[in-house]
């Protein structure tokens, strides 16, 4: 079903839905069959009727946003308005709920629905899911309910979700997912059953849609099954956390020039690694995983302020989850908590990627380093002493890892 008949498709039932129609496929007990509808919310009282005729929801992602006062919140592919109405009652008078929808019947109905509950803290965009007509920053919450299964570049709306999310801002849906090997055209017949019209994300999928975005503590709770290898699942993540004016996002090729510079003024410090000269971006590259780097900008500017990045310190199998890291900061930029937020997201993310061990060496004479690293978690392992000569002096290396608590226990 292409984008055009989506929206025809769900158009169509919002008239029915005005004109007083049930569109719900399921009774509220048949919701832990397989069925869709408002048996998977925790509270609708006091809803219009209309929003909950309009139900098509698989979950309640309400329920898990985290949601407070004062917050802003976008509920991605708004529908009947439901969700936008449940998290205006939570973020309050002072806080604040969109709803986009690409069918201007869903819209209205929206808005309708939002006129009889007496919701002023909510607004109704026109848009699409792949592109948020909304500035960046703008939302401290995303939220959607068994619709990023329908578009056909969940890439594009996954990162759309992260742009337009603040800092430490929180992924929350209901979706549709794909749990385990499935036969392909069993798989097919179950989504054109369920109204998956654009394919269903396996779970490893979606995990991986989401690191790729920039997203850390990533989190895929199946929940009903409706057979065929298809199940409603609650998906959870955040955007890594930084001060006013900042973003942490992954490295891009595009980022290269700024952080070999960060690089080499670390290096000029004499205090950040054996090494004397920044090597290329090639030889940056080749040495690190294509994951797990990141990088810290200034969202005015796009300059970077720093990085963090790992490479593993072995091709064995049974050393797949131990990772070497390094964290560099900006020069002009150190003792404003940049350091520490990078490495906080890089844990994170690290987790999300299975890394059980994280391991670092540091010189004894790098005070703030060795002050991070053990208020994350790093623990002294022992002293490599004078195990190389920098500037011609021999010196000693504290041996440092941080071995996670989720991972590999």
């Amino acid at each position: 079903m292409a984008y055009d008949e989506v929206v025809k498709h769900y158009s169509g039932l919002a008239r029915a839905a005005l004109t007083g129609k049930v569109i719900v496929d399921c009774e509220a007990d048949e919701f832990d069959q397989g069925c869709f509808g408002t048996a998977g919310y925790d509270d609708i009282e006091g809803l219009p009727k209309g929003a909950l005729r309009a139900s098509l929801g698989c979950g309640d992602p309400v329920a898990v946003a985290e949601l407070r006062a004062g917050e802003t919140v976008l509920d991605l592919g708004s529908g009947g308005g439901i969700d936008v109405l449940l998290s205006a009652r939570r973020v309050g008078p002072y806080g604040k709920a969109y709803g986009l929808d690409a069918s201007p019947d869903m819209l209205e109905l929206a808005r309708a629905n939002a006129a009889k509950a007496g919701a002023t803290n909510v607004e109704f965009l026109h848009g699409t899911i792949e592109a948020v007509p909304l500035p960046d920053h703008a939302v401290d919450a995303v939220i959607s309910n068994c619709v990023i299964n329908l578009s056909d570049d969940k890439p594009a709306v996954l990162a759309e979700a992260f742009r337009v999310l603040r800092p430490g801002g929180r992924f929350g849906v209901s979706d549709m997912v794909t749990d385990g090997p499935v036969d392909p055209v069993r798989r097919a017949a179950a989504e054109q059953r369920l109204g998956c019209v654009a394919g269903s994300l396996a779970v490893e999928e979606y995990r991986d849609l989401l690191r790729e975005a920039g997203f850390v503590g990533i989190a895929i709770r199946l929940t009903v099954d409706h057979g065929d290898g298809l199940r409603s699942a609650i998906v959870q993540a955040h955007k890594p956390a930084i001060g006013p004016g900042l973003e942490i996002r992954p490295m891009r090729e595009a980022d290269a020039a700024q952080v070999l510079s960060i690089y080499q003024a670390g290096l000029d410090t004499g205090q950040a690694s054996f090494e004397t000269v920044a090597p290329s971006w090639e030889g940056f590259t080749a040495v690190r995983l294509p994951h797990l780097r990141y990088i810290a900008v200034d969202t005015e500017t796009n300059e970077v302020v720093g990085w963090v990045a790992a490479s593993p310190v072995s091709t064995r199998p049974v050393y797949a989850g131990v990772v070497e890291h390094s964290v560099y900061v900006h020069p002009g930029c150190q003792a404003h908590g940049i350091g520490r937020a990078l490495l906080t997201a890089f844990i994170a993310a690290s987790e999300d990627a299975g890394i059980w061990t994280i391991q670092t060496g540091i010189f004894p004479e790098n005070a703030a380093s060795l002050t991070l690293h053990q208020a994350l978690g790093f623990r002294f392992l022992g002293t490599r002493e004078r195990v190389g000569c920098h500037h011609g002096v021999w010196r000693d290396v504290l041996f440092m890892e941080r071995r996670s608590t989720i991972v590999g226990i």
